[in-house]
């Protein structure tokens, strides 16, 4: 009994400090979407709900989260279906497999800011390689990053480049763990391939993609960092995410309060749209099973 309460002891220092670092940034930054605190003013001047009245018709908001989740599904469809079938590809493999998991990490590990100065060399309209590349194939240069649609689709392009690898690792390690009697039971009854995946394999991996997808749908709600290299939102406002939006609005033109409120009706549709999200996924994991 003494040496459980001591445990607590050294527990709770640990917990405050992070109690602290979480809850004051949160309940400072709601107080501050209920002022019109800038800069240019000394104090919080209490606006009420002026900012958030503002923000829910602010079109520039909508236009941004609107490109930000397109941007977000088209990256994670592209990254579920690359790195599960990449997994799928390596999960029996020994010697070959050992080799290619290392290679696929390796564009994790890379710094996204790095990341995107080297892929818009790559991309560059005049002196990059991918329209050289093109021109082999009669194909005419492409500028990639000053026109809409490819300056959006480089976007995904990169994103998908880079995180891939984490739904790879995920789902590589989930197909390690399964375990081998359904599938000896599929083999038996003369189930191929194609139905092993679909009756045995993907129900059984589903717990594990709802996880990958969610954590992907969060980390990629957050995009901001390939976009400030890469393209600074343009042309005009094409690839311009929520987050970057903020960082314009809140750190270039020092609307710190009406930020905030921008940041808090953000975090607030993020959570309602992941908890929808969670819940279909967690009824189609239920109705999965019983379809094989």
């Amino acid at each position: 009994m003494l040496q459980s309460r001591y445990k607590y002891v050294f527990l709770w220092p640990a917990l405050f400090a992070l109690l602290a670092v979480i809850i004051f940034p949160l309940v400072y930054t709601v107080l501050l979407s209920f002022s019109g605190w800038s800069v240019n003013r000394i104090g919080l001047n209490w606006v009420g709900w002026a900012n958030y009245a503002r923000a829910v018709v602010d079109p520039r908001f909508w236009q941004s989260m609107g490109t930000l989740y397109t941007m977000v599904a088209l990256c994670v469809l592209f990254e579920y279906v690359l790195g599960f079938a990449l997994a799928l590809l390596l999960w029996k493999q020994s010697r070959a497999g050992r080799f290619f998991r290392v290679l696929f990490i390796v564009p994790m590990c890379v710094t996204p800011v790095i990341m995107a100065v080297v892929w818009r060399t790559i991309f560059h309209e005049t002196l990059g390689p991918m329209n050289d590349v093109l021109g082999w194939f009669g194909i005419p240069p492409v500028n990639w990053l000053s026109t809409t649609a490819p300056a959006f689709a480089t976007v995904i392009i990169i994103d998908v480049w880079q995180w891939t690898s984490f739904i790879f690792i995920l789902m590589l390690a989930g197909l390690m763990s399964l375990p081998h009697e359904p599938f000896e039971a599929a083999q038996i009854d003369g189930a191929g391939p194609i139905r092993t995946f679909i009756h045995v394999t993907f129900p059984l991996m589903a717990p594990i993609t709802l996880g990958a997808l969610v954590i992907r749908l969060i980390e990629s709600s957050k995009l901001m960092d390939t976009i400030y290299t890469l393209t600074s939102g343009g042309p005009g406002s094409s690839t311009e995410t929520t987050s970057y939006m903020l960082y314009i609005r809140g750190l270039r033109e020092f609307q710190i309060g009406y930020t905030a409120s921008m940041s808090m009706l953000y975090l607030v549709i993020m959570l309602l749209g992941l908890t929808v999200f969670a819940k279909a996924m967690t009824r189609l994991m239920r109705i999965a099973p019983s379809t094989g």
